[in-house]
């Protein structure tokens, strides 16, 4: 081969080695960002997604007894990602008039025990700790550290919707979970 053949040549391989080396450089760093779009999204986006409350239907005002606390049990439907779940949750109910309704989450202020009502001494009751509720959800005994904790609701046409919240126990502060 003469000399400016065996250049050409040369400079034809260093071209190919040189586009070899950035095509694998670029694709590369377009798999590696898109590999870390969804991670990122799921370490950040908790922090920024707004929560939204989630309204379940629970019961017609007027199906209510005035004065007596109601125990209700309503379906939840749970999404995370893929797996969607029904979950059946449970409040204490108080309607005081058409427009003031009052519900309680059934859990236990104190250490997250399920409370009852008793109809004879007509006060709620935690069995486990002797904690002794008011029917306006305050403590008349025992260790609870806080009133019964209610539940936000609305009343639209007639119908008492309730958003389901835990919160954090053993603690003066009404705070969620």
């Amino acid at each position: 081969m003469d000399e400016v053949s065996r250049e050409s040549v040369d400079r034809f391989e260093t071209t190919r080695r040189g586009f070899l080396k950035l095509a694998t450089g670029l694709l590369t760093t377009l798999v590696g960002l898109m590999l870390s779009i969804p991670l990122v999204g799921s370490l950040v986006g908790p922090a920024w997604r707004s929560r939204k409350m989630k309204w379940s239907k629970v019961a017609n005002v007027d199906s209510l007894p005035p004065g007596q606390p109601v125990s209700l049990t309503f379906a939840d439907r749970i999404e995370d990602v893929y797996i969607q779940e029904t979950v059946l949750y449970s409040a204490w109910a108080v309607k005081y008039s058409e427009a003031k309704v009052v519900v309680y989450s059934p859990i236990c202020p104190h250490l997250g025990c399920k409370y009852n009502w008793n109809p004879q001494t007509e006060h709620f009751e935690c069995p486990c700790h002797d904690s002794v509720f008011a029917l306006d959800g305050k403590v008349l005994a025992g260790p609870a550290p806080r009133p019964l904790d209610t539940l936000p609701i609305k009343i639209q046409n007639g119908d008492l919707a309730v958003v389901w919240e835990r919160f954090k126990l053993g603690i003066r502060e009404k705070i969620p979970a």
